[in-house]
């Protein structure tokens, strides 16, 4: 017999179900709740966790969330949604952000009682992103402003304090280029299909209508027009034919004369530098004007590989991206989130230090004339006097010259465990290897803007020239300098956790930065980890150049840097096989993985031995795999 519960949440959570499933329509939808972030499918809606103590914020952020999600799954459509949806991700995020919107604007009219608890819902989520802190337009997610713009257009409730920080951050710019089109909002608000069409005009506004991909409603007109032509005329395709061969009848003529024509350019662009040489030839020597030399390629790795812009390109310090007082704020939240995991860490730490000690205990030199006097070997001397005094020293070890980078990937799909954990094991390795007379160096990389920023809109001035290469805005970050102690930078690292900062990730320019810097460094060994979830991504960039341009990139980079050969690199991949990149690499797939991936990789590298370093790897490459 199953025991009664005594937990007082649970007739809340079970009333907040069954209010769910009436507001959804669908009886069938299974609710739960978990510590898991929130979510939907087809046919379930997973809620925020509420304890027994059932605190306000608890209660009202589970209400908003199932409202949220009861609603979408009542007045969302997926088949013309996905008929809709654009090709490019920003687009897409746009697209989405609308609709979430639509979805919530008809339940609030609806049922008017929806609108609060969504309302507190989007407040809590924007305090939790830090949204209110946000002073700077790159630094706010567009497609998070248009959707916040287009509810509080449809409902007319004004937005809490972050969501409306983040709003009008974007809303001249919105107002400008989409104010237009937003005008028949209030029409197009029930119908889906009318509604989509109306988001995609208000993308192609904001300057994103290259990622739209083809118009569905064109496509089918065209599929009707040909299908109703067929019927019409079924002679007509013999005729076409006929024509179609006339025309290339005649095209060998055309086509010889324009060989003629284009051959007759070709001479006169060949004769034009023989007349200019001849001009020349007459100067005096010593007077030929002088050709101003080639630009520097913008990568060292790949002459090819070029960035639009680097105006707006920074190398930043983490504690000019926030306030002292936001730093310890985020660094006590970090440390609070990772506060079980903190004792793992710092047990694999304290093993790595002393295997590190270990080695530099064993390193003596014996017999010397002069340094530490060797007591074990009084005993010669005693037994004859004439017998010198035996001196000893410490021998230099392999690790004491030594700079170690670490590269950490800052990309939005590191959000949540996998950058707290990453920051977390950043810090305490650096401790670690602090106290071991290793200097540290930890650097983070994103763009300072999602899908293009101030580079994409400088492209769209200039008239969208073709193949542009990078079109984004780095931002390249310095949470710890080598040269600065731990205690110092230690509250930069909870930089980490501001949830505006994660944005996309252009792996081959970090990959090179760090290593520029590493090579202006005076330590004769040089250990560069990198640790990433993922490939290279911008779709600002992918979308109008090759679809490997950024993945190429990198791959030149880390073949340059291994080809030197005076950086050793490693990788750590957090569920993504970075193996195919680089020679000296792990993959894990649990990011709970991280700390022991990272102290083991590193005590590999520091293994004396170079047979017990290679095992060392080795084993380390097929555990974690």
């Amino acid at each position: 017999m199953t025991k009664p519960t005594d937990n007082p949440a649970d007739p809340f959570k079970k009333a907040l179900a069954e209010t769910t499933k009436t507001l959804a329509h669908d009886s069938e939808l299974t609710v739960s709740y978990s510590v898991d972030p929130p979510g939907m499918t087809a046919d379930t809606v997973r809620l925020p966790q509420v304890s027994r103590r059932m605190t306000r914020d608890e209660v009202l952020l589970a209400r908003g969330t199932a409202d949220a999600f009861a609603l979408r799954h009542r007045y969302h459509d997926a088949k013309t949604h996905s008929k809709y949806a654009p090709q490019g991700q920003m687009a897409r995020e746009l697209y989405e952000a609308l609709e979430t919107a639509r979805c919530e604007a008809v339940g609030a009219e609806e049922m008017p009682g929806t609108a609060s608890n969504i309302d507190a819902k989007i407040g809590f989520e924007a305090d939790r992103k830090g949204y209110s802190q946000i002073t700077r337009r790159e630094d706010a997610p567009l497609a998070t402003a248009a959707g916040y713009i287009v509810r509080q257009l449809a409902t007319g409730r004004p937005l809490p304090k972050g969501a409306e920080n983040v709003a009008n951050l974007w809303r001249g710019f919105v107002d400008q280029q989409a104010g237009g089109t937003l005008e028949g909002l209030a029409d197009a608000l029930k119908d889906q299909a009318a509604f989509a069409r109306l988001a995609r005009q208000v993308i192609s506004d904001l300057g994103y209508g290259d990622q739209l991909g083809d118009d569905p409603d064109e496509q089918q007109d065209d599929g009707e027009d040909e299908a109703q032509d067929d019927e019409d005329n079924p002679e007509s395709t013999g005729e076409d034919d006929q024509d179609d061969s006339e025309e290339a009848d005649a095209a060998p003529e055309e086509s010889q004369e324009q060989t003629q024509d284009q051959s007759q350019a070709q001479v006169s662009m060949e004769e034009a530098p023989d007349a200019d040489m001849s001009d020349e030839a007459e100067l005096p020597e010593g007077d030929a004007p002088l050709e101003p030399p080639p630009p520097a390629p913008h990568s060292e790795a790949d002459p090819n590989y070029t960035a639009y812009t680097v105006e707006f390109d920074e190398e930043v310090r983490a504690e000019d991206l926030a306030e002292p007082a936001e730093l310890e704020r985020l660094r006590a939240y970090l440390d609070q989130q990772l506060d079980p995991l903190k004792g793992a860490v710092s047990r694999l730490a304290n093993r790595l230090q002393r295997r590190l000690q270990a080695q530099q205990n064993r390193s003596w030199l014996f017999d010397l004339e002069e340094g530490t006097l060797d007591a074990g070997r009084l005993a010669r001397v005693v037994a004859n006097p004439t017998t010198p005094l035996s001196f000893k020293q410490e021998k230099d070890t392999e690790f004491r010259d030594t700079v170690v980078t670490l590269l950490l990937d800052n990309s939005g799909s590191m959000r949540g465990r996998p950058i707290s954990i990453a920051a977390i094991c950043a810090d305490v390795l650096a401790r670690t290897l602090e106290r071991c007379q290793v200097k540290v160096e930890i650097l983070g990389f994103t763009t300072r803007a999602w899908k293009g920023g101030q580079s994409r809109e400088k492209w769209l001035a200039d008239g969208r020239p073709q193949q542009p290469g990078r079109l984004n805005d780095l931002r390249h970050i310095i949470y710890k300098g080598a040269d600065a102690p731990w205690r110092r930078a230690r509250p930069n690292l909870g930089l980490m956790m501001k949830e505006g900062l994660l944005k996309e990730n252009i792996d081959g320019e970090a990959l090179e930065w760090a290593h520029r810097r590493m090579m202006g460094r005076p330590e004769a060994r040089k250990i560069l980890m990198v640790i990433s979830d993922g490939a290279p991504v911008d779709d600002s960039t992918l979308s109008v150049n090759p679809a490997n341009y950024l993945e190429k990139h990198l791959r030149d980079v880390i073949a340059m840097v291994e080809r030197k050969r005076l950086v050793e690199l490693i990788a750590i991949g957090i569920g993504h096989d970075v193996t195919r990149y680089y020679q000296r690499a792990v993959t894990i797939t649990d990011v709970e993985q991280l700390a022991g991936a990272m102290t083991e990789q590193l005590a590999a590298l520091f293994e004396s031995d170079p047979k017990a370093r290679a095992r060392a790897m080795g084993r380390m490459a097929g555990g974690m795999r």
